[in-house]
């Protein structure tokens, strides 16, 4: 089995709380991003700000999963208690 690989690039960590928080625009050259969250939490990536809530995708707590996404886009996230989101940008 092979795995496809990427460099990592600019990291941030984003609060996550009762109410939707989202990161800082992606580069203008990341198409992927790897998300991984202390706590398990609700994620919406999208244009401007996006507000995630209950019902958007699950990402379960301490699981690395990468997503494509599109240059200037960010991620919104959400917890029932509190959570750090860690978002890194791949190439």
């Amino acid at each position: 089995m092979s795995y496809a690989t990427s460099r990592l690039g600019t990291a941030q960590n984003v609060a996550l709380t009762t109410t939707s928080a989202a990161s800082a625009a992606f580069g203008s050259q990341t198409y992927r991003v790897l998300l991984v969250a202390t706590a398990a939490c609700n994620i919406r990536i999208g244009d401007g700000t996006p507000t995630a809530v209950t019902t958007d995708t699950l990402l379960p707590a301490n699981f690395p999963m990468p997503f494509t996404v599109t240059p200037g886009q960010k991620v919104a996230g959400v917890t029932a208690s509190t959570a750090t989101l860690s978002v890194t940008e791949m190439s």
